[in-house]
């Protein structure tokens, strides 16, 4: 008799500590509290670890300021004045701007202080500044990054 009430209760345990174990493991943050990234002025194409599907929903906001122009710090919008040269990743908008691009030889888009677009391309996310020379710049801006799949969504 006590073996087979030794038996139900291992069998009882069995069935309720898996639940128990699952509601201890689970991520109490939101999608996009975890996908804040800081993006770095001194530094090329910077991957955000974020996989964008063709199709996808992205929004990407961004805050903070790095040092683009000598002496002058800018926010994730870029140089207020000082339209981006030819040989920049990006010839339009202003210089010092957020930029992205989603796959390793992706089409390059701005971001600034906020995009919400449809992909057209799938891979990595990666983002960095506007310029041509990195080593003289500063700072950094921090993204948050929402990705929502949509019926068009394709891996």
């Amino acid at each position: 008799m006590r073996r087979i009430l030794f038996l139900a209760g291992a069998f009882v345990l069995l069935l309720v500590l898996p639940g128990t174990v699952q509601r201890d493991l689970t991520v109490s943050h939101t999608h996009s509290e975890l996908l804040a990234k800081r993006i770095f002025a001194y530094r090329d194409w910077q991957s955000t670890g974020v996989r964008i599907d063709s199709g996808d929903r992205v929004m990407i906001l961004a805050q903070g300021e790095w040092l683009y122009t000598p002496g002058e710090y800018h926010g994730p919008r870029g140089h207020p004045v000082f339209p981006a040269p030819d040989f920049y990743p990006i010839s339009r908008g202003s210089g010092g701007a957020l930029i992205g691009r989603i796959g390793e030889n992706g089409f390059p888009f701005v971001v600034g202080a906020g995009v919400n677009t449809q992909a057209r391309e799938h891979g990595i996310l990666y983002l960095r500044i506007n310029d041509d020379i990195l080593s003289d710049n500063d700072g950094w801006v921090a993204v948050h990054i929402d990705v929502t799949e949509t019926e068009d969504s394709l891996p």
